[in-house]
C-alpha cells in the first residue's frame, strides 16, 4: 500500500504542484491518475520513487516512510516506464532488460530466465529479439521492452508515466490490452499517469482524478462514472458518457459477449446468469469480494467480465458500435 499523508510540493518558482494531498493507492491494483495538463499528476507519481521530494508531508510504502530509505535502493525496487521509453541504444534488448536484476545481484541464470519469461509474456519471442538493438524494433516493440525492463527485477510497484501516448493508435490499443492481460497474471501495484479518460477507464481498477494540485475524486471507474463528485469531474469524464449509462444499464450480459474474456484471472470471482443486466452487474462488481463475474448460460460457462470490460462496452456504444457485435 502507498499512502500520501498531507503532501505539499512547491517548486522554487513558487508553483504549488500539490496542495495538502492525502490518499491511499491500493496494493495489487492498477491505479490511473487522470487530470488536465499541469494538474500535478506526474509530480505526484514521481514522489513515489523520490524523483521529486515533498515540501511538507510524507509518503509511506507499507506504512514505512520512503524518506528513511536510500534513494538508489528505493528506485531499484520500483519499476519505471516513461513515454520516451529510455532504452540504451548501444545495448542489446537482453542487456537493457537485465539492468536491474544485474544491479541487485541476481545470478546470470536467474536473470536470463526472467528475461525470457517476460519477453514471452508481452509477445516478443526471446530467440528473435534479445540480441537485437532498440533501433531495430518498432515503437510499439520498444515500449513492450520498456515494460519488460520495469518488471525484470520483480518489483512490487511499477510507475508508468503516459507510456503509450507517443504511439500510433493501433499500437496504443494493443499495448493497453496487453497491459490489462499482463496485470491479470502479475497483480502488481501499478500507478499509471494519463491525460486520456478513455485510456484510464479502459485499463484502471482504481482512478484518482486531479485538478490544480488537489484530489477531486478517488474510486473505481464505475463509481466515478456513475457518481461524479462535482461539476469538474462530471465534465472531465464527459456528460454524454454519464447520461448514456442509464439506457445502457438495461442491456443483458448475453448481449455483451464481445466483451467477455476467457482467462481465469485468479481474482475474486462471482458466478452470474447471462440474463443479469449491466446495472446489476456493476452493482455486484462494486462489492469488496467481486473483482470478476463468471457468466453462465444455464450451466454452460460463457466467459468472464469485469468493470473495465463493461466500461469499454459503454464507450463502444457511445461511438456507435452495436453491443450485439
Amino acid at each position: 500500500m502507498i499512502r500520501f499523508d498531507r503532501v505539499t510540493k512547491q517548486f522554487d518558482d513558487g508553483t504549488e504542484a500539490l496542495k495538502n494531498v492525502s490518499l491511499t493507492i491500493p496494493t495489487g491494483k492498477l491505479t490511473a491518475i487522470i487530470g488536465p495538463s499541469g494538474c500535478g499528476k506526474t509530480t505526484l507519481m514521481k514522489m513515489i520513487n523520490r524523483l521529486e521530494n515533498p515540501t511538507s508531508g510524507d509518503i509511506l510504502i507499507d506504512e514505512k516512510s520512503i524518506s528513511d530509505r536510500d534513494e538508489v535502493e528505493l528506485r531499484r525496487s520500483i519499476g519505471y516506464v516513461i513515454q520516451r521509453i529510455g532504452l540504451f541504444p548501444h545495448m542489446t534488448i537482453a542487456k537493457n532488460v537485465a539492468l536491474v536484476p544485474t544491479l541487485i545481484g541476481w545470478s546470470a541464470e536467474k536473470t536470463q530466465n526472467r528475461v525470457n519469461e517476460l519477453m514471452n509474456m508481452v509477445g516478443l519471442d526471446p530467440d528473435i529479439y534479445i540480441n537485437r538493438f532498440p533501433l531495430e524494433l518498432s515503437g510499439g516493440q520498444q515500449q513492450r521492452v520498456g515494460v519488460v525492463r520495469a518488471l525484470a527485477g520483480d518489483p512490487n510497484i511499477v510507475l508508468m508515466d503516459e507510456p503509450f501516448s507517443a504511439l500510433d493508435p493501433i499500437s496504443r490499443e494493443q499495448l493497453q490490452e496487453e497491459l490489462k492481460n499482463l496485470q491479470r497474471k502479475i497483480h502488481k501495484t501499478i500507478v499509471f499517469v494519463t491525460h486520456d479518460m478513455d485510456e484510464a477507464l479502459k485499463i484502471a481498477d482504481h482512478l484518482i482524478v486531479m485538478r490544480a494540485g488537489e484530489i477531486e475524486q478517488i474510486g473505481p471507474p464505475s463509481e466515478i462514472i456513475h457518481n461524479p463528485s462535482n461539476d469538474f469531474v462530471r465534465q472531465f469524464i464527459g456528460l454524454e458518457r454519464i447520461n448514456n449509462k442509464r439506457s445502457f444499464g438495461q442491456y443483458k450480459l448475453v448481449e455483451l459477449s464481445a466483451y467477455f474474456f476467457q482467462a481465469n484471472t485468479g481474482q475474486q470471482i462471482v458466478s452470474v446468469n447471462n440474463s443479469v443486466n449491466v446495472s446489476e452487474a456493476i452493482e455486484l462488481l462494486g462489492q469488496p469480494n467481486a473483482d470478476v463475474l463468471a457468466v453462465y448460460d444455464d450451466e454452460q460457462f460463457v466467459g468472464y467480465i469485469n468493470q473495465s470490460a463493461l466500461l469499454k462496452a459503454v464507450l463502444a456504444k457511445e461511438e456507435g458500435v452495436s453491443v450485439h457485435d
